[in-house]
């Protein structure tokens, strides 16, 4: 008993004093306040331009001393802004914080109708903006609590007892520390954290009393895990988990002691058994994988930033938001999983696609990055280039040639009465998206995996020439490895089985949802939505196929204007191409050389969905029979974790 109770204090005692390692920018949204007030409306030109000029200063002073204060234009379209980071959080976790808070701030926008402000509390930084000065505003009408969900399941009469104590201690230390103070309190075997701070503008008896009056309200939420008020000048939390980071000159004393900018308890223990060794070097093992990791995060967040900043793509965000009219819904051309697309007009008269990127996960600096670095160290005729970037403004943005022709997801599913794709232009189109991703696989210096392709990611210009547009979910091929195991992502319909149920990715992902893009264009009916009696399109070609009918399923639109046999033989390679196992699917360079006749068209031999007996699939446990690919009926292959899959939408 003794053991496995110090084990486990070991455990959590390590942790403990690893934590500041592992430094976390909190970038976790706990609350987004907009103001509404009916006021006279400013030049709506002046406001949007006083409003960014604001937050771009306050952007470079946040980066250099961590808070900021700014204020822009004169009389009514005065635009007054504040931000600042908690004060454990280090320089770089700061940017973070920072630059994930100013992507919410348009929520708040003051160009909607009534909005004259905005309040984004985060757990690692704040940001306000409103149309007076709110500077010495210590306590507002918007001041709120926010509660965890869930409840404490320990001893809650003991926890808020401890949780009161606590942040009574932390609103009585944090005024004397600068106004900023962390600790946490143990006391019969029931610990709790918390995080005390005064905005850089409210000092003296006006911090008090915010957190005094904080104190009051925040044990509204004892009986939860953890709790938050969210005042005008000041930021309260506890929770029954560490949160925050030890600050350098931290020494934990006893609760009570006075001092000191850290308390809590020191619990000495002396034992050593092997077992007790073996934990100890597991715990350590993950800490520093773990430790690693967030390193190499940092390093890569850092790198894109100074990428940007140095790069000559980097566009200021006024220059761009401009371009789009303010991103006037007139010049919206679409919308996707990963943001809204603009057409804009440059100051050079240059016209091009502006997209707006959705932070909606911890992932976003991994897309922007992908875009940046992959996408500008690429050319070829049917990749879409990228012009430009901004992640300076209130948001990211991403600046690529525009194409005219929209997409094939609007030529095949949206707009039907546009003008008809002929055959000519079909068979352009898949020649040139196949030549796209054989360069990509084959001739590029780094071999890229697409995994998102897709009729929306097919655009096509003024001479229907095929360009694969959005990198966001690529991935580097390593040259000394077979096969990459990731997290699954990508558009349900084109995902490879060998994908989705083992986590397998290799080219051969692409070569897949090639076959089915082929099989799309061919027929003009969509993976996902030409399904009968729960059978797919895959199933269908595949069953004409069988019975020599290829040429049933081509696109009765084409009025049978086009070559049968070439018809047939593009149904065929798109089988090729979708056969369940990847070991069957050809190389995209064949599939180039097919198309043009350059290699001999074999003929499939496999079914494009999964059967146990597959030799790629024969040591997995699957359930069912079979998994329809380009079904959404329920089947046995939706059985699977359906958390292991981003869906995305498919409508750009």
């Amino acid at each position: 008993m003794f053991f496995h109770s110090f084990a486990s204090f070991l455990v959590i005692l390590l942790c403990h004093h690893a934590l500041p390692l592992l430094a976390d920018p909190r970038a976790t949204e706990a609350a987004v306040l907009c103001t509404n007030r009916t006021a006279p409306m400013p030049d709506p030109q002046v406001l949007k331009a006083n409003f960014f000029d604001a937050l771009e200063a306050l952007t470079s002073l946040v980066t250099r001393q961590r808070y900021a204060a700014v204020v822009k234009g004169t009389q009514n379209a005065t635009v007054y802004a504040f931000g600042e980071c908690m004060k454990d959080l280090s320089r770089p976790d700061c940017d973070v914080c920072f630059a994930k808070c100013k992507t919410q701030v348009l929520r708040c926008s003051p160009f909607q109708r009534g909005i004259r402000g905005g309040r984004l509390f985060f757990d690692g930084c704040y940001l306000r903006y409103d149309d007076y000065n709110f500077f010495n505003e210590s306590l507002s009408f918007q001041d709120m609590t926010v509660c965890g969900t869930k409840d404490f399941t320990g001893n809650r009469t003991v926890y808020k007892a401890n949780t009161l104590e606590l942040v009574r201690n932390l609103s009585i230390e944090a005024p004397k520390s600068e106004g900023f103070f962390v600790g946490s309190l143990s006391r019969r075997n029931v610990t709790v954290y918390g995080l005390a701070q005064c905005w850089k503008f409210v000092n003296g008896n006006s911090c008090k009393n915010c957190l005094a009056e904080a104190v009051t309200r925040i044990d509204s939420c004892t009986p939860r895990e953890e709790g938050r008020v969210l005042n005008a000048g000041c930021y309260l939390r506890y929770s029954n988990h560490k949160f925050y980071n030890n600050l350098s000159n931290d020494t934990p004393l006893p609760r009570g002691n006075q001092g000191s900018r850290n308390f809590g308890i020191i619990v000495a223990a002396s034992s050593s058994t092997l077992a007790l060794l073996l934990i100890v070097a597991t715990v350590v093992f993950f800490i520093r994988t773990n430790l690693l990791k967030r390193r190499r995060e940092r390093r890569q967040f850092g790198a894109l930033l100074d990428t940007v900043n140095k790069s000559k793509l980097n566009t200021p965000y006024e220059i761009l938001e401009k371009a789009t009219n303010y991103f006037s819904d007139s010049n919206k051309l679409g919308e996707g999983g990963s943001g809204s697309v603009y057409k804009g007009a440059l100051p050079d008269g240059n016209t091009v696609a502006i997209k707006r990127l959705s932070f909606n996960t911890t992932q976003w600096a991994d897309h922007f990055f992908n875009e940046v670095n992959l996408v500008s160290g690429i050319h070829h005729k049917n990749l879409v280039k990228i012009l430009g970037c901004s992640i300076t403004g209130p948001e990211s943005l991403l600046v690529y040639e525009y194409v005219p022709n929209l997409s094939l997801h609007d030529h095949l599913s949206v707009r039907r009465n546009s003008q008809q794709l002929t055959w000519e232009i079909r068979h352009k189109i898949i020649l040139g998206t196949a030549e796209g991703l054989a360069y990509l696989h084959e001739e590029s210096q780094m071999r890229i995996i697409h995994r998102d392709i897709k009729l929306s990611n097919i655009l096509l210009d003024d001479n229907f020439t095929p360009k694969i547009a959005d990198f966001g979910l690529a991935r580097l091929f390593p040259e000394d490895k077979s096969h990459l195991s990731t997290a699954i992502c990508g558009t349900l319909g084109y995902m490879a089985p060998e994908y989705i149920v083992l986590g397998k990715l290799t080219e051969k992902a692409d070569v897949y949802s090639f076959g089915v893009l082929v099989i799309e264009i061919v027929s003009g009916k969509r993976s996902r939505s030409f399904v009968k009696d729960s059978i797919s399109i895959l199933h269908t070609v595949w069953s004409l196929y069988g019975s020599n009918r290829l040429c049933d399923i081509v696109d009765p639109i084409l009025e049978r204007f086009y070559p049968v046999e070439e018809a047939c033989k593009l149904l065929k390679i798109g089988l090729l191409c979708v056969q369940a196992s990847a070991e069957l699917r050809p190389p995209m360079s064949v599939v180039v050389k097919m198309i043009v006749n350059n290699h001999e068209v074999t003929e499939p031999t496999q079914p494009p969905f999964l059967s146990c007996g597959s030799s790629e699939f024969s040591k997995s446990t699957l359930p069912g029979d079979s998994f329809q690919s380009g079904s959404h009926t329920q089947s046995s292959g939706d059985s699977m974790t359906k958390s292991m899959i981003e869906h995305r939408r498919d409508t750009l």
